[in-house]
C-alpha cells in the first residue's frame, strides 16, 4: 500500500495554518481597492468581516475556512482594521450556514477560484507527478504543490487529501525512475548485476559488499585493492548513460540505499528496484573509486616526498660534526689572512702558519662537498620510492583515462609513452622521450650524462600528474572531484539569473567603477597622511605603521562570566534535548533515506545524536539506555541520521536561536567568523598523510566552524589537518541559508588568499581576514602614474586588466556555480590554487604580473582594492572585529 502520511504535525501546521506574523500578513493580506469594493457590498459588519477573511484564506494558504475554526487574533485585527470592522463582529458570522456557503461561491465567481475536482484535479495530479521526481523532500513537494494550486487559483483541499496526493505521486515517481533505469539495462547486464548478490569473495562476503568497502589509502597495497574493485566495476560494462536524466539526488539516494542494505536485504527487494539500486551503485562507485584512487596516489607521492625530506635532514644531521670542524678551520684560515692583509705581511706565510696549503686544499674540498649536501634537494632521493610506484603505477595508468587541455599535451604524451613501455615490458627509455612536462629541477635529474634516466623520468611523470590533477590541468572523464572544471560551471547564459552576483555583467563597467573608487580612496589616504590624521596608523617613509589594538575586554568580565555560570542551574543534557525538540521539532529533519518520512522515534533519534556527540558509540549507549537496543539505534542511525538531515536540524535550531530576544543583543546575524580546531587522531596519521607540522607530529583532523555574531555555529566541516583553511570559508557561507544571509565575514590568517577575496567580492560578501605582516604587503593598481607620491613605495605593480577582461565570463560562471550549488567551493578553489601556472582563470582571479625582484602580493577586491579599507578602514571602528570573535581589526582588510 502506498504511504499516506508523509508530513509531521509541525509541517502540516506550517503549510495549512493561517499566518500570524507581521511579514506574512503584510505579504498576503493587503486588500486592494477592488477587494474593498466587493467587501463593502455585504450589508452587515459581521458579513463584511467574514467575507474578507474567506478571501484572505483563499489567497493564503489557499484553502476554505472551516466551520468553527479559530481565526488568529493578529489576522483578525489586521483584516478588520482595513475594512473598519471590530474583531468581535466575527462571533455572529455564519449563524446561517448558507451565508458562509454563499460567500464562498461568490468569491469563486468573482476571483476565478476553482475547487480541486474533475479536470482541475486531473491536471494538478499530472503536474504533481512530474514535480515529485525533482523534489528533494516530502515537505518541499507539499509546499510546491500548494504554491502551484494558489498560482492556478485552485482551492487547496484538506490536508489529508494533499498528503495522499503527494504520497501517491512520490510512490509513482520512485517507480517511474526505477522503471526508467531498469529499462536501459540489457539482459546480459542484468545477469551480471544480480550476480553481485550471490558471488562471494574468498568465500566470506558477497561481491556487492566487497565492492562498497573502500576508502582513501596510503600505500601500494591500498591502491591495488582500490584498482581491483575499479577494474571489476569497469568489466561489468554498465553504461553510464543508464542514469541519464535521473536527478542527481535520486541517484545519490539509490546509491546510499545500496550502501545500507545487506546482501540479504537487497535480495528481498523487488527485482526492478534491486536492479536500479545496483546500477546506481556501480556507476557511482566507479566514479568514487576513481577519485579515491587519485587521492591515494596523491598521498603516496606526498609520503615519499616527506620521506625524502627526512633522509636529507638525517644526512645533514650525520654531517653536523664535519660541518662544524670545516667552518672552524675556514674561520682560522680567514682570520690569518685578514690579519696578514691588515699588517701587510706575506699572505703565503700566513697560510703556512695557519696549517699549510695542503690543509687549506682539504678544507676547501670538504666545504665544497658539504655545500652540496647542505643544499641537497629532497628530489635527490626520490628513486628510493621507485619500487613502491612500480607496484601499482602500471595498473593505475591503464585503468584510469586521463584528459587534459593544451597546456598538458606534453604530460599526456609522456603518460602515453609510459603506458606503451609498461605494456611491452621495456626498461630502457627512448632518446626521444618527452621532457617538456618536467620543470627545471626535474629535467636536470632526468638527464644524466645526456641520456634520460628511466626511473627519474617515470617518477617525475607521477609527481607532475599529481600536481596537474590537483589544479585541473588534467582531469578524469568519469569522476566527480577530478572532472573538467568547465563542465562543472553553469552556462554563461544563466549567469544573469543568479541574484547573488554583486558585480556588473560587463567587465569594463566593473573595472571603471573599481578604478574610480580606488583613485578616490588614494586621494583620501594622501590627504589624511599629509594632515597627520590617518586613523589607527601612519605612513612613514613609505612604510605603513599600524597602532597596536588595545584590549577591549575589561578584567572584570572573566569574573562576571564565572558568576553567571555559577548561577545557572544544573540540567541534564537529555532534558535539554527533549525540551528544545518539543518547541522546535528538530527531530522532524531526520527523515527516512527512502521514503523521506520523519522518524517517529524521537527518543531514539536523540539517543543516536547524543551517542555521536559525546563520542560514546551506539553499543555503549545502548548498554547505558533502558529504552533502545543496539540494533534499534543502529537502524535509526543507518536510515535517518545523515549529513544532510543533521544539517537541516542544525539550520532549524540556528533559525530559532536567531529569533530569541537575547540573540539580538549580540548581533543582527549578518556578520560571522570562521576558524579551525585541531583534534588528535590515531597513530596512523603519518602513514595517511594527515600530519600538520603546526600541531607537531601527532596525526589528527580539523573541524572548521562558522559562527555568526549571534554565537550560532551554523556550519562545521571536518577537513584534513594538512588542508589549507581558506577554501572552506565559502562552503560555510554558500551551502546553508544562514550563511547566505551573512554580509561580512571574518577569518584568521589561514583564511587569507587572493581567490577567496575575489569570489567574496563577486558574491557580495565583505571579507575581513587578519593579514600577517600587513605592512610588508604591496598593492597593485590599474595605473601607477595615478598613485600619489606618498603611496608610491607601497605599490607592487600594475594590475593585468587584459587578463581580467578576457576571463570575466569564466569568473562570473565560477561565482554563479558556487552560488547555485553546482560545484563545491572548496573543491574548485583548491584546484585553482593548487598549480596555477597554466590556469588563466586562477591567475585572473589574482590579476597579477609576475615581476622579478618585487614582492608579488595584491589586495584583490577581484583585483582592485579600496585603499582606505586596505590601510585603515577598520581602524575607525577598533571594536568591529572583536564582536565577531576575530581580534586585531587593525591588521585586517575587508572587501567592499
Amino acid at each position: 500500500m502506498p504511504r499516506r502520511t508523509i508530513l509531521t504535525e509541525r509541517q502540516r501546521e506550517k503549510l495549512f495554518d493561517l499566518p500570524t506574523d507581521e511579514p506574512s500578513l503584510l505579504r498576503h493580506y493587503i486588500l486592494s481597492d477592488e477587494d474593498l469594493r466587493h467587501i463593502r457590498q455585504r450589508r452587515r459588519a459581521r458579513n463584511r468581516l467574514g467575507f474578507a477573511l474567506q478571501l484572505c484564506a483563499f489567497r493564503y494558504p489557499g484553502r476554505l475556512l472551516q466551520p468553527g475554526e479559530m481565526i488568529p487574533r493578529s489576522m483578525l485585527a489586521f483584516v478588520g482594521a482595513q475594512i473598519g470592522v471590530a474583531a468581535e463582529e466575527l462571533a455572529e458570522y455564519g449563524a446561517r450556514s448558507e451565508t458562509r456557503y454563499q460567500h464562498s461561491t461568490a468569491l469563486q465567481q468573482l476571483y476565478g477560484y476553482r475547487p480541486f475536482e474533475g479536470q482541475v484535479r486531473a491536471n494538478m495530479l499530472i503536474w504533481l507527478k512530474e514535480a515529485a521526481e525533482k523534489s528533494k523532500t516530502n515537505e518541499l513537494l507539499a509546499a510546491e504543490f500548494l504554491a502551484e494550486l494558489r498560482r492556478r487559483h485552485v482551492i487547496v483541499p484538506a490536508a489529508s487529501t494533499v498528503e495522499r496526493c503527494c504520497a501517491d505521486a512520490l510512490v509513482a515517481a520512485e517507480r517511474t525512475i526505477v522503471a526508467r533505469i531498469t529499462g536501459r539495462i540489457d539482459p546480459q547486464s542484468r545477469v551480471r548485476l544480480l550476480s553481485l548478490l550471490s558471488e562471494t569473495v574468498d568465500g566470506r562476503i558477497t561481491r556487492f559488499v566487497w565492492l562498497r568497502q573502500f576508502e582513501v589509502g596510503s600505500n601500494s597495497n591500498d591502491m591495488n585493492s582500490l584498482l581491483d574493485r575499479l577494474d571489476f566495476l569497469r568489466k561489468l560494462a554498465i553504461n553510464i548513460g543508464t542514469l541519464d536524466d535521473i536527478p542527481p539526488f535520486r541517484v545519490t539516494g539509490l546509491r546510499r540505499q545500496g550502501e545500507r542494505y545487506s546482501a540479504d536485504g537487497m535480495r528481498d527487494l523487488p527485482e526492478n528496484r534491486r536492479l536500479a539500486i545496483l546500477a546506481a551503485c556501480v556507476v557511482e562507485w566507479s566514479a568514487m573509486l576513481a577519485d579515491v584512487a587519485v587521492e591515494t596516489h596523491d598521498r603516496i607521492v606526498g609520503k615519499l616526498y616527506r620521506a625524502c625530506e627526512r633522509k636529507r635532514d638525517e644526512l645533514l644531521q650525520a654531517e653536523r660534526a664535519s660541518i662544524s670542524d670545516t667552518l672552524k678551520m675556514l674561520s682560522r684560515f680567514g682570520d690569518a689572512l685578514i690579519t696578514a692583509h691588515e699588517e701587510q705581511d706575506d699572505l703565503g706565510l700566513a697560510i703556512t702558519e695557519g696549517g699549510g696549503w695542503e690543509l687549506l686544499r682539504q678544507t676547501v674540498a670538504q666545504a665544497a662537498a658539504l655545500t652540496g649536501k647542505v643544499s641537497a634537494d629532497p628530489l635527490e632521493f626520490v628513486t628510493d620510492g621507485y619500487a613502491r610506484f612500480r607496484r601499482y603505477a602500471p595498473r593505475f595508468l591503464e585503468i584510469l583515462t586521463f584528459r587534459g587541455g593544451r597546456g598538458a599535451d606534453s604530460l599526456l604524451e609522456a603518460l602515453e609513452m609510459l603506458r606503451r613501455l609498461n605494456r611491452r615490458g621495456h626498461r630502457t627509455l627512448p632518446v626521444n622521450a618527452p621532457l617538456d612536462f618536467a620543470r627545471a629541477k626535474w629535467r636536470k635529474r632526468i638527464l644524466k650524462d645526456g641520456k634520460p634516466d628511466r626511473q627519474v623520468w617515470e617518477i617525475g611523470i607521477l609527481f607532475e600528474l599529481r600536481n596537474a590533477l590537483r589544479s585541473g590541468d588534467i582531469w578524469l572523464a568519469d569522476s566527480r572531484r577530478y572532472r573538467e572544471i568547465s563542465t562543472a560551471l553553469v552556462p554563461i547564459e544563466t549567469v544573469s539569473e543568479t541574484a547573488r552576483l554583486a558585480v556588473p555583467l560587463e567587465a569594463d563597467d566593473w573595472l571603471r567603477q573599481r578604478s574610480q573608487i580606488l583613485k578616490r580612496g588614494m586621494t583620501q589616504i594622501e590627504c589624511a597622511t599629509r594632515a597627520g590624521i590617518l586613523a589607527g596608523g601612519a605612513i612613514i617613509d613609505g612604510k605603513l605603521q599600524i597602532d597596536r589594538l588595545e584590549k577591549a575586554t575589561p578584567e572584570e568580565a572573566a569574573a562576571l562570566v564565572l558568576k553567571l555560570y555559577e548561577s545557572m542551574p544544573l540540567v541534564r543534557i537529555t532534558d535539554i534535548l527533549i525540551e528544545v525538540d518539543e518547541k522546535l521539532h528538530f527531530t522532524d529533519a531526520f527523515t527516512d533515506l527512502r521514503t523521506g518520512i520523519a522518524c517517529g522515534d524521537r527518543i531514539g533519534i536523540m539517543t543516536v545524536l547524543l551517542a555521536d556527540g559525546v563520542n560514546l558509540g551506539l553499543r555503549k549507549m545502548a548498554d547505558a539506555s533502558d529504552t533502545h537496543t543496539f540494533w534499534e539505534l543502529l537502524r535509526i542511525g543507518k536510515w535517518h541520521v545523515r549529513e544532510e538531515t543533521t544539517a537541516r536540524a542544525l539550520a532549524m535550531i540556528v533559525e530559532a536561536q536567531s529569533k530569541l530576544p537575547m540573540a539580538r543583543f549580540w548581533g543582527d546575524g549578518t556578520t560571522s567568523s570562521s576558524d579551525g580546531q585541531h583534534f588528535p587522531a590515531g597513530s596512523t596519521g603519518e602513514a595517511l598523510n594527515v600530519v600538520n607540522a603546526r600541531y607537531g607530529n601527532e596525526p589528527g583532523l580539523s573541524a572548521y566552524s562558522h559562527v555568526s555574531d549571534q554565537y550560532a555555529p551554523y556550519s562545521t566541516q571536518v577537513i584534513p589537518a594538512t588542508a589549507h583553511e581558506a577554501p572552506y570559508i565559502l562552503d560555510g557561507l554558500l551551502q546553508n541559508d544562514t550563511g547566505r544571509q551573512i554580509r561580512e565575514h571574518y577569518a584568521d590568517t589561514g583564511g587569507f588568499t587572493d581567490h577567496v577575496f575575489a569570489i567574496c567580492s563577486v558574491l557580495g560578501f565583505r571579507f575581513a581576514p587578519r593579514i600577517r605582516d600587513l605592512p610588508d604587503k604591496r598593492i597593485y593598481v590599474p595605473a601607477i602614474n595615478e598613485v600619489p607620491p606618498v603611496l608610491q613605495p607601497m605599490i607592487g605593480g600594475r594590475i593585468n586588466i587584459r587578463l581580467i577582461r578576457e576571463n570575466w565570463p569564466d569568473i562570473l560562471r565560477l561565482a554563479a556555480s558556487m552560488a547555485a550549488g553546482t560545484v563545491v567551493p572548496s573543491q574548485i578553489l583548491r584546484k585553482l590554487a593548487a598549480y596555477p601556472r597554466q590556469n588563466s582563470l586562477a591567475v585572473a582571479l589574482s590579476a597579477r604580473f609576475a615581476k622579478a625582484g618585487q614582492l608579488f602580493r595584491q589586495f584583490p577586491d577581484n583585483s582592485v582594492r579600496r585603499l582606505p579599507e586596505t590601510l585603515s578602514g577598520l581602524c575607525r571602528n577598533p571594536q568591529r572585529s572583536e564582536r565577531s570573535g576575530v581580534s586585531s581589526a587593525r591588521s585586517s582588510c575587508s572587501t567592499g
